[in-house]
């Protein structure tokens, strides 16, 4: 039974397996179009692949070499839980698609890994891939997970993205036609954007065949465009304290489609990385707001 007022990732998992799942995040060594000088060299204005990569996942190791030390992490806590190849570094989907598949296939070969959830753009999915996904899904679980970070093509023009809002729609479709379970992932609080234009992209959202929604709050992370940009004055961003985004985070939940899971709502930059904002909440601490926001709105 869901212990949330939402569905949440969890919920959506204990549809499709009878245990309890870990995502392994994995770095494959890819990289990005934004980065390696077909799209761009800087990157989006925010990216920093170091805030968001586990202590565990190196590039150096071998997918299976990051898979035996994410379980060993793991294992302590839940000895029977099983895994989720998580290929979340850069872009997950851009390389030939031969390397590709060896790739997800040495991951697919570890013991106790059920299926793989891979992080990519919108524009980085060639029809071939697509088509070995496809036949894959039908024997394990296969996720993608899309950064969409916005509906507005204003903001991906200036956050640097490099991809429009189509084609975010049209991955999505072609996804979800093959068989293959979608998830979106937004940031909220991006540069020139208030509540009106987040809460567009929710419903922008809804009219998709969305599975999963990813959401997080904009950081400003040590060493990137945005962190510039924040030290110059000219980031246009909005700085919520921990109870006003608990709150948008409440309006969010309620605006959303009820059959799309919620996988988080924030996400925590290193210490030594992350400028604002500052909040020193972990994940659940945040969560109990964002139930309590809900809980107190439904009484009233």
């Amino acid at each position: 039974m869901n212990r949330h007022p939402y569905r949440d990732f969890a919920d959506f998992l204990a549809g499709h397996f009878a245990c309890k799942m870990q995502k392994l995040t994995i770095d494959g060594g890819l990289t990005c179009p934004n980065r390696d000088g077909t799209l761009g060299r800087d990157g989006c204005i925010y990216c920093s692949n170091r805030s968001f990569t586990p202590s565990y996942c190196r590039s150096t190791m071998s997918v299976s070499e990051q898979i035996d030390t994410g379980k060993r992490f793991f294992s302590r806590k839940y000895p029977s839980m099983r895994y989720l190849a998580y290929f979340q570094s850069f872009t997950g989907t851009y390389a030939d698609s031969s390397e590709l598949i060896a790739l997800y296939s040495e991951a697919l070969a570890a013991e106790g890994v059920d299926g793989l959830v891979i992080g990519t753009r919108p524009d980085c999915l060639n029809t071939d891939l697509l088509e070995w996904l496809s036949h894959l899904a039908q024997e394990k679980f296969v996720m993608i997970e899309f950064g969409a970070e916005t509906s507005h093509d204003i903001t991906l023009q200036r956050i640097n993205r490099c991809h429009t809002w189509q084609d975010v729609v049209e991955a999505v479709e072609k996804t979800h036609q093959a068989g293959i379970f979608t998830g979106i992932h937004l940031i909220n609080g991006l540069p020139g954007e208030n509540e009106d234009m987040i809460m567009q992209t929710v419903e922008a959202i809804n009219k998709l065949p969305v599975d999963v929604v990813k959401f997080h709050q904009l950081q400003v992370v040590r060493g990137t465009p945005l962190a510039r940009m924040w030290q110059d004055g000219t980031a246009d961003i909005v700085s919520w304290t921990a109870r006003q985004y608990a709150e948008l985070c409440a309006s969010i939940v309620e605006r959303l489609r009820p059959d799309i899971a919620i996988d988080r709502f924030v996400s925590q930059s290193p210490d030594e990385l992350l400028i604002t904002p500052r909040w020193g909440l972990k994940n659940h601490e945040f969560t109990a707001l964002v139930i309590k926001a809900l809980n107190r709105r439904r009484e009233n």
